[in-house]
């Protein structure tokens, strides 16, 4: 039973999970370490093309209150291009209450990675689970955008092939057809493979991604 109201961006979370969770086109590796004082550290590594881009993100939990150190998108041959954030949760300081804070160093630092719609576009999303026991779900979602007056619609799915493997596909109005199957190859430690293919420029070739996280 839920204590209070949800967060506003839980709202769609589901469904975003299915469309957009684990699809990865570029080549991509994570590992997460643990510390006997209980700090999480998780380090990843992301190579786009000819750039190799590192995030690296720590957390602390104590009682109620969780900290979150994040040092996003700096490359390997600049920390400029990098956000520096920290989030701290405090879930319940009064009943049935969560409350976040969150703060970016610098904000002025690639501002188009910290750039939203401002209200220019409108999100409607579904989620529905069709089989529990095999974890089979569809989901959809419907982003209006007001400044190009333009509608654009994704529907997914996923179902596991077993208890260690899953598989997802997704398509989308501009074309785009991608799928990616998961494989958990020891707890918590998952390799997942992606393709992509964009059917209104079939001349040009598939995308494929690579992705291994590993978790002690």
């Amino acid at each position: 039973m839920s204590k209070g109201p949800g967060l506003y961006a839980d709202i769609g979370k589901k469904a975003r999970d299915l469309l957009y969770k684990d699809y990865q086109s570029d080549q991509k590796f994570t590992i997460t370490t643990y510390s006997p004082t209980g700090v999480a550290i998780t380090s990843t590594g992301t190579k786009k093309g000819q750039l190799f881009i590192a995030d690296v993100n720590t957390q602390l939990k104590n009682t109620n209150i969780t900290t979150e150190l994040q040092c996003k998108g700096a490359s390997l041959y600049s920390a400029y291009n990098s956000i520096l954030s920290t989030t701290i949760k405090l879930d319940e300081p009064a009943p049935g209450l969560k409350t976040i804070f969150n703060f970016k160093l610098p904000e002025i630092w690639q501002d188009d990675l910290c750039r939203n719609d401002k209200g220019n576009s409108l999100n409607a999303s579904y989620y529905h689970i069709a089989n529990a026991m095999t974890n089979t779900a569809v989901g959809a979602e419907v982003t209006h955008s007001f400044s190009t007056n333009e509608n654009n619609i994704s529907l997914g799915t996923q179902h596991a092939l077993g208890p260690l493997t899953t598989v997802k596909a997704r398509v989308n109005t501009s074309g785009k057809v991608t799928a990616l199957i998961q494989h958990q190859w020891r707890p918590k430690s998952f390799f997942t493979i992606y393709g992509e293919v964009d059917t209104k420029s079939i001349e040009k070739s598939a995308k494929v991604g690579l992705a291994l996280a590993l978790k002690p």
